[in-house]
């Protein structure tokens, strides 16, 4: 996918925030959009369809969480990539984030060179997605089906959000193996993404939610395995 054909979606009440985001991203051939607050952002992701999304937390109208919720449900977006923007950098902030369905948390403020190579790093997903055949795996009564992103739970079709899918998918890779949190982070969000030990965590939880408490085995000190 050629870079002009990548559609980036600005979302923050600050307009000088805009300014530099879009002139960067921008510079780098990307097609970019902007919106002033969470309602406008959710209205702007609707009709064009961005790959990406770069959302502030603190907007008036609708806030970064509750437009990325909205996002994550809207048919055609579940797989958007978002990312947060924000100035706040408190914890619960972050799992917040994360719990909404987004797939990085960044803290302004930042270089905007900085910024720029983890767009690039964020974009990189296009291209593993674009390069995999069809790959579909069942996995006791749960079906796999890596090139829609979708999953069939007991006869029940669920759209995951990214983040969640990648998760799962890399758990029931070989069940009862038992995955480390380190390797977790590295192979489901990468080395250019920094994230907190508790991502993974509320992950899981949302997985034990949607797939069943069951199928997820914890191990203290160590990380997470899938279990039939």
């Amino acid at each position: 996918m050629k870079k002009k054909d990548i559609r980036i979606l600005l979302v923050d009440d600050e307009p000088d925030i805009l300014e530099i985001l879009n002139y960067n991203l921008s510079s780098e051939g990307y097609s970019v959009y902007t919106a002033n607050n969470g309602v406008e952002g959710v209205a702007k992701a609707k009709k064009k369809q961005p790959h990406l999304i770069i959302l502030d937390v603190m907007m008036p109208e609708m806030d970064g969480i509750e437009a990325c919720e909205i996002i994550r449900n809207t048919k055609g977006l579940e797989n958007t990539i978002i990312t947060f923007l924000t100035a706040r950098g408190e914890d619960y902030s972050q799992v917040a984030g994360f719990d909404a369905g987004a797939d990085d948390y960044i803290t302004k403020p930042i270089k905007p060179k900085v910024l720029v190579s983890k767009i690039k790093g964020l974009l990189r997903r296009l291209k593993d997605d674009e390069s995999g055949a069809e790959d579909i795996v069942k996995v006791g009564n749960i079906v796999i089906n890596r090139e829609e992103y979708k999953i069939i739970n007991n006869g029940v079709e669920l759209v995951l959000p990214r983040k969640e899918f990648e998760l799962l998918s890399l758990l029931t890779s070989k069940p009862s193996k038992v995955f480390k949190r380190e390797v977790i982070l590295d192979r489901v969000w990468g080395n250019e993404v920094v994230v907190g030990g508790r991502t993974i965590d509320v992950h899981i939880r949302k997985l034990r939610e949607k797939i069943g408490e069951e199928h997820f085995k914890t191990i203290k000190g160590v990380g997470y395995k899938f279990v039939l």
